[in-house]
């Protein structure tokens, strides 16, 4: 590409970071590694009622644990700097007046009161069930500048009364673009409304704001969902009508996460419903102080989050689906994005985090589950913990299962499979165990090799088959019917320990 590409996340600080959030962050930040650009994080505050506290440091942690870092931020800073749309606020009214003065926008006086009364009418006339909008048929009934008398307009401004800036969208006009993923899109301009570009507090709102630090910031391609589509015309507008259009950045909308089932987009609602996480992390809110499950604390691993994400809506064009960040930064491109939504999958989700736990190294892992094993053995040593974790990771989709999958290696377990060593335990089997019992407490070299021997030399003995005893032992050593190798685990967890879960299960049949 010969201009050198730059891509924007823009978020507003309003809550948790939706799955649908992170993989426009990620769609950003892997086409702009692979173009050898940079990657911009812009704070859309404009809504100063909708801010929540503590919200944008939450978005800086879920990026952080995806390895999403931004090159420009609010953070880092930057040659295009504040970041934040708060802090850029005395450079929205001059375009917002270049625009009005150049007959592209009004102001318009309406009060809520007004506007609200302007909806009953409509559904006392036979509208009802269609939303009153502010548009090329209806601006000249309303208080603004397009229907007031210039004097009109200045004693109102004069006296400091309080409007609004509005585009002024033209009637019966198309607008087009070519969307880097859906093709070429064509609008009917009379069904746009007058959108409001800036309040009455002086605040841009998104439209306008998007627009102009698109342009200063010099952002080349955009990315952002699909429901920005019905906005598309009004940017569009904004772009012509400032001047700018040569500079506009190649827009992409992203298809839609959709739920399981596929009806609808997929939202935190169901998540709850169904039992999984649609944010990247915990997201503790502070107006209801309730608390929603991320995907960090269920125990997901950072890159197998992301390689799920990636693949919801994106094929690489390959059988492969695991891929590392830089795999997926070498192989993306945004002609193989789906233009229709992806239905997420929980278990496929579960299936990713399983597959990057069995290829990821023991020492790798080693710090992430470490956490999940003290809460229940504080006293864990760490080359014994790197050692369980080597034998049980296979088994393991999630970090909290290494606890599940290996807890008889820190702890004597209960036994909750007995009426599986009942159903065909006799007198034969007592003996075995029991013989085994005084070989066992005579090894001096405590290796699974040697404890396997004695094993066989006793099954010798007594007539036995392996297969008659084994299910007996594994119940015996871990408490139920799963584990690695039985030998090994009782080289884990030492002599001692193991002819005491031996004697503990002999007492209780």
């Amino acid at each position: 590409m010969s201009n050198k590409v730059r891509v924007r996340f823009a978020p507003s600080p309003t809550g948790g970071l939706h799955l649908g959030g992170v993989r426009t962050v990620l769609y950003n930040y892997l086409f702009a590694r692979h173009h050898g650009g940079e990657f911009v994080l812009r704070i859309e505050d404009t809504d100063q009622t909708r801010f929540v506290e503590g919200a944008e440091e939450y978005i800086y942690k879920c990026l952080e644990w995806c390895g999403l870092e931004p090159d420009e931020s609010t953070k880092k800073g930057g040659p295009y700097a504040p970041y934040r749309q708060s802090e850029r606020k005395h450079l929205y009214y001059q375009y917002a007046q270049q625009l009005v003065d150049k007959g592209y926008a009004y102001y318009a006086f309406d009060t809520p009161e007004e506007l609200e009364r302007r909806r009953s009418e409509m559904a006392k006339d036979g509208h009802a069930g269609t939303n009153f909008q502010y548009d090329a048929t209806t601006r000249r009934q309303m208080r603004n500048s397009l229907s007031l008398s210039t004097a009109e307009v200045l004693e109102l401004l004069d006296k400091n009364t309080p409007y609004v800036i509005r585009i002024k969208v033209p009637f019966g006009q198309t607008v087009t673009f070519t969307d880097m993923i859906r093709g070429e899109i064509t609008f009917d301009t009379s069904l746009v409304d007058d959108k409001v570009l800036l309040k009455a507090d002086g605040m841009p709102t998104y439209h306008l704001a998007v627009v102009v630090d698109d342009y200063l910031m010099k952002i080349t391609h955009a990315f952002r969902g699909e429901e920005w589509l019905p906005s598309a015309p009004v940017h569009l507008l904004l772009w012509k009508y400032l001047g700018w259009e040569a500079d506009m950045p190649q827009w992409a909308h992203l298809p839609l996460i959709l739920k399981p089932d596929g009806n609808g987009k997929l939202s935190k609602r169901d998540g709850d419903r169904l039992g999984f996480p649609v944010f990247a992390m915990d997201w503790n809110d502070p107006k209801t102080g309730e608390t929603t499950r991320g995907f960090k604390e269920i125990g997901f691993l950072p890159e197998a989050f992301v390689n799920m994400l990636a693949m919801l809506g994106w094929n690489p064009g390959k059988e492969q689906e695991l891929f590392s960040l830089s795999e997926l930064v070498q192989y993306f491109s945004i002609e193989r994005v789906h233009k229709g939504g992806a239905k997420f999958d929980y278990e496929k989700a579960k299936w990713y985090n399983q597959q990057h736990i069995h290829h990821s190294s023991d020492e790798k892992l080693l710090p992430l589950v470490k956490p999940y094993i003290v809460a229940h053995a504080p006293a864990v040593d760490d080359t014994y913990l790197l050692k369980v974790i080597g034998l049980v990771k296979e088994r393991c989709g999630l970090l909290p299962d290494f606890w599940e999958q290996g807890h008889f290696f820190f702890e004597t377990p209960e036994i909750k499979e007995l009426d599986a060593i009942k159903a065909k335990w006799d007198d034969n089997k007592r003996s075995f165990f029991n013989s085994w019992k005084e070989n066992l407490s005579s090894v001096s070299d405590w290796e699974h090799t040697t404890i396997e021997q004695t094993f066989t030399d006793s099954l010798q003995q007594h007539g036995l088959k392996k297969g008659d005893i084994m299910l007996p032992l594994r119940i015996m050593l871990v408490g139920g019917k799963y584990g690695p190798g039985v030998f090994v685990i009782a080289e884990m967890i030492g002599k001692e320990e193991t002819l005491k879960r031996i004697q503990n299960a002999l007492s209780l049949l």
